[in-house]
């Protein structure tokens, strides 16, 4: 089948990149906007029995998310052969299980609608907790961005590095790349008293002289972030770095990390940054994704792409 590559509106900046390495151009597709600002996508060329692949994060605003559906239903209704939905960053992921009474399981129904939609292929990076692959009865392709930032750290010199979580719940994630590197882990275990508010945080682990690393899936307000790197600081490390795939960063979040004593945050361009800021530095998952879409294409193993260990 032929291969078709679309971009939503505000992911042109990495689809174009994707598109680059892939060795194609995107598709012609034009978004037409109403008045009131319903939209309506337009496929300029045939996609009749193609791979059509529509590259959308579905970051805010929500209509990014819309426009991805609509995507996906113009493909099937234009008899598609096989449509997938790339994603590189998957919005409401947070929003996995009911946390407390009368919440929806947001991720869920993001799921069922994608599926309706039409999509027969999902490709993502890194879910905020793995288990949302199981909210899809379709093949979900879920990369990891392992596969960005271990070749990155292995050009630093990490003899005196330790590996960090920001909280309990990416213990999983910060091993990862402890077991890999064969270096320590420590963990910080913080309570919220409200959404995007840390009450307080202790360290768990040993951090004095150490040139420590914290790993995370998204930075949002960077309030976590920024209070483990000063209270890790506190305990006596050297100096406090992070990675974090997805940079949300809303609110005061740009703020925050210039104040903060993290020296660096690298992250991937699964989200475009809103300001530039000289502790942040941004990793492209283009030829990661491009390759991830060949091998779908060519029905070739994804999990190759990733670094073992």
């Amino acid at each position: 089948m032929e291969v078709k590559l679309f971009s939503g509106e505000n992911s042109e900046y990495l689809a174009e990149k994707i598109a680059d390495y892939y060795g194609y151009s995107l598709g012609d597709k034009t978004l037409l906007r109403f008045s009131d600002g319903e939209m309506q996508p337009i496929i300029n060329e045939s996609v009749r029995g193609a791979y059509a692949f529509f590259i959308q994060s579905t970051f805010a605003p929500t209509e990014n998310l819309m426009e991805l559906l609509l995507m996906i239903d113009t493909a099937k209704r234009a008899s598609a052969g096989y449509i997938v939905a790339v994603i590189p960053y998957f919005g409401y992921a947070r929003q996995d299980r009911k946390d407390k009474p009368r919440v929806p399981i947001s991720a869920k129904l993001i799921a069922n609608l994608i599926q309706a939609a039409g999509a027969n292929r999902i490709m993502t990076m890194d879910f905020h907790a793995d288990q949302i692959q199981g909210f899809f009865d379709i093949p979900v392709d879920h990369l990891k961005s392992e596969a960005i930032f271990i070749p990155y750290l292995k050009k630093q010199d990490l003899s005196n590095v330790i590996f960090a979580s920001p909280d309990v719940g990416g213990v999983k994630r910060a091993r990862t790349y402890a077991k890999y590197f064969a270096r320590e882990l420590v963990i910080c275990d913080k309570y919220r008293k409200r959404a995007n508010e840390v009450a307080g945080m202790t360290v768990i682990g040993d951090v004095k002289g150490a040139d420590v690393i914290l790993v995370d899936d998204i930075v949002d307000t960077a309030g976590t972030l920024c209070r483990a790197a000063d209270i890790i600081v506190e305990k006596g490390a050297k100096s406090v770095r992070a990675l974090c795939t997805h940079p949300v960063l809303s609110g005061k979040a740009y703020d925050n990390i210039a104040n903060s004593k993290i020296q660096e945050v690298i992250v991937c361009d699964t989200i475009p940054l809103r300001q530039k800021s000289k502790k942040i530095k941004v990793l492209s998952t283009a030829k990661l994704f491009a390759r991830a879409i060949r091998n779908t294409h060519e029905h070739r193993s994804i999990s190759a792409l990733f670094v073992d260990g």
